[in-house]
């Protein structure tokens, strides 16, 4: 390993884009610790010279402190977090379950905070590097059958938004992914029409060149679905439900 080899640890990294994006900075030459609760998998993937597996549940933070840690111990440095664990299940969503939106919270906002939580003091030292957090369109506005992944996504976009100004201050950038719909075994669950849907590999692609030539504060895609949905980020209640009323198939 080339002591100039850039490191980045990616979570939910057993599947979808996260595999995807594993992937891609693997291939171009960085050193990819991939987290996610298969561990099967993990060590499949890690089969490819520059990816190693540390198996973890993001929603036992005191297992997050730990991976991190010897991450940290094998790899000397990170100098990328890519943060993508999430679940959803659109048939849990068809009405209020408790329990079911205490599970995606957990998953897609809490465990996504305790990641960041356990690399926080490590990057503010550091003074340098980049944290990305993979939300989703989902986040923008309130949608129908979405009682508890809109809402997670959405806190999540608001908690990257509100850290940003305080790791500014430590020369860490901070960065927000919203994805469409990607081919992922979760939108796979999906029974409507995606429009726009693309491969994980198109995702990986755009994060890759995000994160790495733009260094923007969101990176969304595909373009044509986000900015429609941006535009109908601005519109007034009133109008909003009514055209999502009409248009949208329940």
């Amino acid at each position: 390993m080339s002591e100039n080899q850039k490191k980045i640890w990616i979570t939910g990294a057993s599947s979808g884009i996260g595999k995807a994006v594993a992937e891609k900075f693997a291939n171009k030459g960085w050193k990819v610790a991939v987290s996610a609760r298969r561990k099967v998998i993990l060590d499949k993937m890690a089969n490819h010279q520059n990816i190693f597996s540390y198996a973890l549940d993001v929603t036992n933070s005191e297992e997050v402190n730990k991976v991190f840690s010897k991450i940290i111990e094998d790899f000397g440095e990170i100098n990328i977090c890519i943060f993508s664990s999430g679940t959803y299940d659109p048939k849990n969503e068809q009405s209020i379950n408790i329990e079911k939106i205490k599970n995606v919270m957990d998953v897609n906002f809490l465990g996504v905070v305790s990641s960041v939580k356990a690399v926080e003091n490590y990057f503010k030292e550091k003074k340098s590097g980049q944290i990305s957090i993979v939300s989703s369109i989902a986040g923008y506005r309130g949608l129908p059958n979405s009682s508890g992944y809109g809402p997670s996504k959405a806190a999540l976009t608001n908690f990257t938004e509100s850290i940003y100004f305080d790791f500014k201050k430590f020369n860490v950038d901070v960065s927000v992914i919203s994805p469409g719909f990607i081919k992922t075994p979760l939108t796979e669950k999906n029974e409507f029409s995606m429009p726009f849907l693309e491969t994980p590999e198109f995702a990986a692609k755009r994060i890759y060149d995000g994160l790495i030539k733009n260094k923007s504060f969101e990176i969304h895609f595909p373009k044509p679905l986000t900015l429609l949905l941006k535009f109908f980020r601005i519109l007034p209640y009133k109008i909003y439900l009514f055209l999502i009323d009409k248009g949208v198939k329940r």
